[in-house]
């Protein structure tokens, strides 16, 4: 293990990973921390599971990848999603985005997490100048003018490293935030999402369904055939507080059933549910994303409704521009972990940021409300986005992650590109 790395990153998850994964041609030494042991390199990978856990990434998340290098060991393991259909339980309307209307092969894909994560281990695995430190757990840090020292618990044993630059990508609760003394603005829905994988009767068609319920959204994406080849959603069922011990208590067929009711038969009937899980939905948005030497990404910066399936993707537009800020600093010869580095990276994710919170934030809060005349209101909306093509191309830039000018890596290009 070295003493001293150019970049330390704090959180192991995709986040870190895809960071790490980013900056590893850069030959920038990268210690990457995290507190559950990573799988062994070469060791075979868990079986697919009719259960297997998976995420929605936008357009613009896809071509991040892509110029990460990590979108080709991906490509063949996704489902696109080509349209996206959102309507309103108890209303008449419905907005329908489509690909060929964007001009792009899909809106986003749907991707197990297993193999993103498969993926991203063997890119970092394949790194001589990137160390997976784990288990492992900051014990506290020193974020000086000069340089990180940090206190790691490498397996019970503590050890102390130096670091240009510490990245946080801990999670909602981010130790490293709170280290700092930086205010987390926080707003708690009173709703939990039920996540679970369920089986359909009819082809999804690569179509994204959000319907919108009184107790909140609900959403089903397409997923790659199971197992044994049958057809599978990915669901997302919100949930008021309260009300989500009575739904966790019903055997499998009385929750096929609720769920019917409230969804409805565009995708026919659903024949199979899986492991279900579930967890409480609040916003939490960091007040600052950089302090001295520390730069602070993802959910440890800001953690959204799973609403339109915004977090990782925009998670991933920070990991795209550190990375560039990085990067450029590095061929500059200048400090990774300087203040204008720093201080680019939370001008430079503001805008974007506010946006998705806002946008995410609305969604819940106007999709959510009871009030009879709001609901005229909603299907009035949703039938404008269906019959106006300028407010249904800007729906879909939204949803895409593309509205905002991006970094390299954003379009689709690699870090070392120039101009």
């Amino acid at each position: 293990m070295r003493t001293h790395y150019d970049i330390l990153i704090v959180g192991g998850g995709m986040v870190g990973a895809t960071l790490a994964a980013a900056l590893a041609d850069t030959g920038l030494a990268i210690g990457m921390l995290e507190a559950r042991p990573f799988g062994v390199p070469g060791e075979a990978p868990p079986s697919p599971s009719f259960d297997d856990r998976s995420i929605a990434l936008s357009w613009g998340s896809h071509r991040i990848l892509a110029g990460a290098g990590l979108w080709e060991a991906l490509r063949d393991e996704v489902a696109p999603i080509r349209q996206i259909h959102v309507s309103d339980r108890g209303h008449f309307g419905a907005a329908r985005i489509d690909h060929a209307e964007e001009s792009v092969e899909a809106l986003g894909y749907v991707i197990e997490n297993r193999v993103m994560g498969r993926v991203l281990m063997q890119a970092l695995a394949e790194r001589p100048n990137v160390e997976l430190i784990a288990p492992a757990t900051l014990v506290d840090f020193d974020n000086a003018e000069t340089g990180v020292t940090a206190e790691v618990d490498c397996d019970g044993q503590v050890r102390q490293l130096t670091a240009d630059l510490l990245v946080a990508a801990d999670g909602t609760g981010s130790p490293v935030r709170r280290r700092l003394g930086i205010h987390a603005v926080t707003g708690d829905y009173g709703q939990a999402a039920l996540i679970a994988n369920v089986g359909v009767s009819a082809p999804h068609r690569h179509v994204a369904y959000e319907r919108f319920t009184d107790s909140g959204p609900l959403a089903l994406l397409p997923m790659t055939p199971g197992p044994e080849g049958e057809t599978r959603c990915s669901l997302v069922w919100t949930h008021r507080s309260a009300e989500l011990a009575r739904t966790e208590a019903l055997d499998d067929a009385a929750f096929l059933a609720a769920l019917q009711d409230r969804f409805g038969y565009r995708l026919g009937r659903f024949t199979r549910v899986g492991r279900r899980a579930s967890y409480p939905l609040a916003l939490t948005r960091s007040t600052e994303f950089a302090r001295r030497r520390v730069a602070i990404v993802g959910n440890a910066a800001h953690t959204l409704h799973p609403v339109a399936g915004q977090g990782y993707n925009l998670a991933l537009r920070d990991v795209a521009l550190l990375a560039e800020l990085v990067s450029d600093a590095r061929r500059a010869g200048g400090d990774i972990g300087g203040i204008a580095v720093l201080d680019a990276y939370e001008t430079g994710r503001a805008a974007d940021t506010r946006d998705v919170v806002r946008y995410t934030d609305a969604l819940v809060r106007l999709f959510s409300n009871g009030s009879f005349a709001l609901g005229h209101a909603r299907a009035a909306g949703l039938l404008a986005v269906d019959l106006v093509g300028p407010l249904r191309h800007w729906l879909a830039r939204q949803n895409m992650g593309i509205r905002h000018t991006g970094p390299r890596l954003a379009r689709g290009l690699p870090l070392d590109t120039i101009g």
